[in-house]
């Protein structure tokens, strides 16, 4: 009976047991139903109820996100690392299988919710650095699908699709957006991807299609859908693989480490950043893609010793000279080989990102005011910019100990982040919130919070 139980109904459930050495009773008994209801489980032939479910994650020691999938009927490839999006393998067959069957996962509504709940897991970004640095591209990007020929002028409107997703994103964020970019990789992308094209066109296409899957994966982090972007990031990282297209795959990673600067996991932005720029190096990138590098490097080496804090003099002459090369790889202007994902990293989301380190430094002053420059120049294109650099903004006034004029900012970001459809702006909120608990007791923080529950609650 057991043996059956791995070629049909819920192999998932079996290999859990199997895993902890349990036989059909003695998991039966652990969570309280008999062995008759566990075997027609294993067999597909009855429903698990919810309190049972709650019971299987409790006796196997796992997330509800994980029974769901064992008792869906459904499960991701088995690796070590879990994600469907493995860089292992650079060849384009391997590259769009793997696509089609994330995408197809984001179109099913039965799975859909279950990526929405993966976990963010550090350890597949290991495997990912060493993939990308060290695995010799595929020979060729051509492709011999069963699908239409490929043109270029395919390869144009993906690009120009992404250029038109990333402004309704960053103008409502990724909530209305998100839907759409889905839509639009498994019914556009995906048929593109099974054609026939060359060698010069799959180059193209797999950067493209890099560049969309990066828009998937920002558009599910913007919705602090961590594990869920982490898989599209690492797709598009295979796409520039594929494609060996280096610059790309720099962007790829700017935006894992941005992820993991977010989610506070240092260590990992910290070795995100320093490979991005390593690798940037290596292949001689131009100065503005070395000036987002090396920003973001500053980044995640002031947030992994957070010098305002702990003191460490070295780590802030490192951070302060990493802001200095940025600045002056920035100056030496664009240039014809500027990847066209570097427009987006103009002079003042270049201070707006230096900011952030000013504030890990503890230099207050200088945090405020290129948080102050940030929002002058976004408010009228970039609102999702522009909030979040409000909230800087109030934060800095918080740490230099002006109350007042924090609360005086923070109010217009409240009614910001209600006109946009991003998760993660009302996180930035939120951290503000939570630096004002030494002003619990006043009258105006009260007045805030009050206030601020209420619209967010709207």
């Amino acid at each position: 009976m057991e043996a059956q139980g791995l070629k049909t109904g819920r192999p998932e459930l079996v290999r859990a047991r199997l895993r902890r050495g349990l036989s059909q009773e003695a998991a039966a008994e652990a969570v309280g139903v008999s062995v008759t209801t566990w075997a027609r489980w294993e067999r597909g032939e009855q429903g698990v109820r919810a309190r049972h479910r709650a019971q299987l994650a409790a006796v196997f020691r796992v997330e509800a996100a994980d029974v769901e999938r064992w008792v869906d009927g459904w499960s991701f490839p088995e690796t070590s690392s879990w994600p469907l999006a493995e860089c292992g393998d650079g060849s384009v067959a391997a590259t769009v299988r793997s696509a089609d069957l994330l995408w197809r996962f984001e179109m099913d509504a039965s799975r859909r919710h279950l990526l929405a709940s993966l976990p963010f897991v550090p350890a597949a970004l290991g495997e990912w650095l060493t993939s990308w640095t060290y695995d010799i591209p595929a020979a060729s990007a051509a492709h011999a699908g069963s699908g239409r020929a490929v043109g270029m002028a395919d390869v144009r409107r993906i690009n120009e699709a992404r250029q038109a997703f990333g402004q309704m994103d960053h103008q409502f964020g990724a909530g209305l957006v998100r839907p759409v970019v889905l839509r639009y990789l498994n019914g556009n992308v995906a048929p593109l991807l099974q054609g026939r094209y060359d060698d010069k066109v799959g180059s193209e296409l797999m950067s493209a299609a890099a560049g969309m899957s990066w828009m998937a994966g920002w558009t599910a982090f913007d919705l602090t859908r961590h594990g869920q972007a982490q898989q599209h990031f690492g797709q598009a990282l295979k796409f520039a693989k594929a494609g060996n297209d280096p610059l790309t795959g720099l962007w790829v990673l700017a935006a894992l480490t941005r992820q993991a600067i977010h989610i506070d996991q240092p260590a990992w932005a910290l070795r995100l950043s320093r490979a991005a720029s390593d690798n940037a190096r290596r292949v001689e990138a131009p100065p503005r893609v070395m000036a987002v590098l090396l920003v973001r490097e500053a980044w995640a080496t002031a947030l992994q010793a957070n010098p305002a804090e702990s003191g460490d003099r070295y780590a802030a002459k490192q951070v302060e000279q990493l802001l200095g090369e940025a600045e002056r790889a920035y100056a030496h202007g664009a240039t014809d080989a500027d990847p066209a994902w570097t427009a987006r990293y103009d002079e003042a989301e270049i201070g707006a990102e230096a900011g952030n380190c000013w504030r890990l430094l503890g230099d207050h002053q200088r945090a405020l005011a290129n948080a102050e420059a940030a929002v002058a120049e976004f408010q009228d294109r970039l609102p999702r910019s522009a909030q979040i650099n409000r909230v800087h903004a109030a934060d800095a006034h918080l740490k230099l100990g002006d109350l007042e004029q924090a609360l005086e900012v923070a109010r217009p970001a409240i009614l910001a982040t209600k006109a946009l459809t991003s998760p993660r702006t009302v996180d930035f909120l939120k951290s503000f919130d939570r630096n004002l608990d030494p002003y619990a007791d006043t009258v105006a923080v009260r007045e805030f919070r009050d206030h601020l529950r209420t619209e967010l609650a709207a």
